[in-house]
């Protein structure tokens, strides 16, 4: 086992094109580091309908350039089994280490396999890159992010000529060419031969920002915004100058670009903590609102002003305000959220006379509802632009949420207030999340098991009145690993995360209101079902 492993390491470094990773196992290897090697020779990191993601390093297990030269291969050969052989591919990439090196290469390996390659000119926005792909008609795109991962993670995102992510069964098709290839010698690699793209993509991508906003809105509210380390920050900007927004104040020591992430442990507006630069900014600025996007921008946080604390709103809060203010400036269309979103968006959607469609978690399907108009995602994601970017669009999120809040600014209202509004409407929709991160997936596994074998009847007192197993898939979803309970006024959704080593738990409950005055006591009572649903269902799963 022990020689079988040190040979394969050194086959691999036989073919490494990088000197620090080649550095890396070259250490490796000398100091007989098994446990090391092991981990890193284990198997191949996975390609799946998130592309791939991982921590980098040396090995098929790590994100490395080796790995990316093999994805970018079997990406080419599934575009040339397409027909697609003489296509444009695209390629954008953020500012995380390694980031601009996987984009070269994706380029080299286009051109090599005859294809057409462009490269975005400089580490911008994950939504400019999937606005380019159908800007310029290409066959596909690939963007080069972890998104909001840990700084030690990069990734490599793929989208099909249609602009969005690849779904089953295209990223087994993929992943089986990438398998196909032998040796990276294999794998041509010219020095040249792709095109360095100018500003033209990003201003028309801006251009399309200004067709977000209503003709004529009040564009008065006032912003913190940060760019939390990432890519964020000069096109944010440059979308508001346009706009007519005042400019936000930065939150300066994470305005730039910084693969380290050195002022948050995880670089995701989620995160404890990771929102405390950006309300301080706001305690010294007094705004209307403050603004986070996530490293690649394609995520938007919202915080506000609550009984004078800030406090983010949840994703399910945000993808509520943003669908009352598109129906009340008449949009139409069918509005979408994956399946773990709010249950609000339908009983809004409805109301309005509008359709509305449930997907499996991930932009990638809800891109792909027909005659979409808005989608949303809890997790900070947001689509208000669909025809233009077929995925979650950070910028785009914030020149609307801002809108929004000047909307209402001039009838003396806030957000809150609107909140406030829904609930009394349509019942108090409370949401909340019980995520375990593991170090062993075993764990999750085991956890999803249990409650498969044994699933609770009841959480917080409520019955479960319907248990549904995903995986076998449902008149409307394809299949997916996850459970969903219906109770008694609740619902409880668990799955493996896709991107992260975590399982994910998504809560709601909903409590009538039947006056203004019964908000306080409305909303103590949902805080009070989802701590006792996340006890229980913690104690049904073992963890």
């Amino acid at each position: 086992m022990h020689d079988d492993l040190i040979a394969r390491a050194k086959a691999w470094l036989a073919e490494d094109p990088d000197t620090d990773t080649r550095d890396e196992l070259t250490e490796l290897i000398g100091t007989g580091n098994v446990t090391e090697l092991a981990a890193r020779f284990s198997g191949t990191l996975q390609f799946g309908t998130a592309g791939l993601r991982g921590e980098l390093g040396a090995g098929p297990m790590r994100m490395n350039r080796s790995v990316v030269i093999r994805a970018a291969a079997g990406l080419a050969a599934y575009l040339k089994k397409q027909g697609q052989g003489g296509g444009l591919v695209v390629v954008g990439y953020d500012a995380r280490h390694k980031s601009a090196d996987f984009a070269r290469d994706t380029a080299a390996v286009m051109t090599g396999a005859g294809l057409r390659a462009a490269v975005l000119p400089r580490p911008l926005p994950t939504p400019v890159l999937a606005f380019a792909i159908r800007h310029l008609g290409a066959v596909a795109g690939v963007e080069v992010t972890a998104s909001h991962n840990p700084p030690r993670d990069n990734g490599y995102k793929v989208y099909l000529g249609d602009g969005s992510q690849i779904v089953p069964p295209a990223d087994a098709e993929i992943a089986a060419e990438i398998d196909a290839i032998v040796s990276l010698d294999d794998v041509p690699r010219p020095d040249a031969g792709w095109e360095i793209l100018d500003d033209a993509v990003l201003e028309a991508y801006l251009a399309r920002t200004d067709a977000v906003l209503a003709e004529g809105s009040p564009r008065s509210a006032r912003t913190v915004y940060t760019a939390m380390h990432g890519v964020g920050k000069d096109v944010l900007l440059a979308a508001f100058a346009r706009a007519g927004f005042p400019e936000p104040a930065l939150v300066a020591e994470q305005a730039e670009p910084d693969p380290d992430f050195p002022t948050v442990a995880f670089p995701n507006p989620e995160e404890p903590g990771a929102m405390d630069l950006s309300f301080a900014r706001a305690r010294a600025t007094e705004p209307d609102l403050v603004i986070a996007n996530d490293p690649d921008a394609d995520r938007c946080a919202v915080a506000v002003r609550d009984a004078g604390e800030w406090r983010m709103l949840r994703g399910d809060e945000v993808g509520s305000l943003l669908a009352a203010h598109l129906v009340r400036r008449g949009a139409r269309g069918t509005f979408a959220e994956s399946i773990v979103s709010s249950s609000l968006l339908g009983r809004i959607a409805e109301r309005a006379g509008l359709p509305y469609e449930e997907t499996l978690t991930g932009f990638k399907w809800i891109a792909r509802v027909d005659g979409l108009r808005y989608g949303y995602e809890e997790a900070l994601g947001y689509c208000v632009d669909p025809d233009g970017v077929r995925d979650k669009d950070g910028i785009t999120a914030a020149l609307l949420i801002t809108e929004l809040a000047s909307e209402l600014k001039e009838e003396g209202r806030t957000l809150l207030d609107l909140l406030d509004d829904l609930a009394m409407e349509h019942g108090l929709h409370a949401t909340d999340q019980l995520a375990v991160r593991v170090q062993d997936l075993s764990v999750i596994a085991d956890a999803m098991r249990r409650l498969r074998e044994q699933p609770p009847t009841e959480l917080a007192g409520l019955a479960v009145t319907r248990a549904e197993d995903l995986t076998k898939g449902t008149e409307t979803l394809p299949p997916t690993d996850g459970l969903r309970y219906t109770l008694d006024g609740a619902r409880v959704i668990a799955r493996p995360s896709g991107t992260e080593p975590k399982l994910k738990c998504y809560l709601e409950v909903v409590v009538p209101v039947a006056a203004h005055a019964d908000l306080p006591a409305a909303r103590a009572r949902a805080a009070d079902l989802l701590d006792a649903i996340k006890r229980d269902l913690s104690a049904a799963a073992g963890i």
